[in-house]
């Protein structure tokens, strides 16, 4: 079994992640077993004048140190549960001590698999105005759909000023449902929720459309990858290749990891 290293990069994303990964041993074994995990994490607080800056190499080498560390722990691949971070760990640069799963290419799978034509995209305002989930979804044949402007600023301050804290409110899941309402309404057939602390406040029974919980569905595959129902990736930061998937599984087909529930 192959030892899976949780690079963390806002607090509640990353918890949901490591319960995830450990209740979907329990879900598919019925035991409570699992391959060996270990988080490490910096707080981004310490990397937000970066972010806002737009210094994604300072970033980068912030999220070195967490993998190094992985390494060192024993760790022999990693996944970060922070999809905004990705656009740091693509940034060129050294390789990184170990190969990790990419949150986007996990969930652009899940919508190709789940026969997805235009995906809405609910992040920070960093990923939203990103590149990596319009790329991923479009090599896939997939479009993507945003809110307006002032709906994305609302979506990063409930973000920045509630979720990463862990408040939860009613008045804030109202206005998210209202926005994937609207998004709905211009042709989307499901919503990526690609900050991984949303799908603690957006859950499937409340959405207006269906979900691609990026969290669930990226600890998911680091379990198949844990387990060697997935082979290990081959990514290790810097731009991503299509090469870096590795997608198939021992048997030729693409591995399953549906846990957008």
């Amino acid at each position: 079994m192959n030892h899976f290293g949780i690079l963390a990069h806002s607090t509640e994303g990353a918890a949901l992640s490591f319960l995830a990964y450990c209740q979907e041993a329990f879900r598919r074994t019925g035991r409570h077993e699992h391959p060996d995990v270990t988080l490490d994490y910096i707080a981004f607080g310490y990397s937000m004048a970066a972010w806002d800056a737009g210094d994604h190499d300072a970033v980068r080498r912030t999220l070195a140190v967490s993998v190094d560390r992985l390494a060192r722990a024993g760790a022999t691949f990693f996944a970060c549960p922070d999809n905004t971070a990705h656009m740091a760990l693509e940034r060129p640069g050294p390789d990184l001590p170990l190969p990790g799963l990419h949150i986007a290419e996990v969930v652009a799978d899940q919508a190709a698999r789940d026969g997805r034509t235009r995906v809405a995209v609910l992040g920070t305002k960093y990923t939203m105005s990103g590149p990596i989930y319009p790329r991923a979804l479009a090599a896939r044949g997939i479009a993507t759909e945003l809110p307006d402007l002032d709906d994305q600023e609302l979506i990063n301050g409930i973000i920045f000023d509630e979720l990463v804290n862990g408040v939860f409110t009613d008045a804030s899941r109202q206005e998210y449902v209202r926005v994937i309402s609207d998004l709905a309404d211009r042709g989307c057939d499901a919503v990526a929720l690609v900050c991984t602390e949303i799908p603690l406040l957006v859950t499937p029974d409340v959405s207006p459309l269906p979900t691609l919980d990026s969290t669930r569905l990226l600890a998911g595959a680091a379990y198949e990858v844990a387990t060697g129902a997935r082979p290990l990736p081959s990514w290790r930061g810097g731009p991503y290749r299509s090469s870096d998937a590795r997608q198939q599984g021992p048997d030729g087909s693409a591995p399953r990891h549906d846990v957008s529930r």
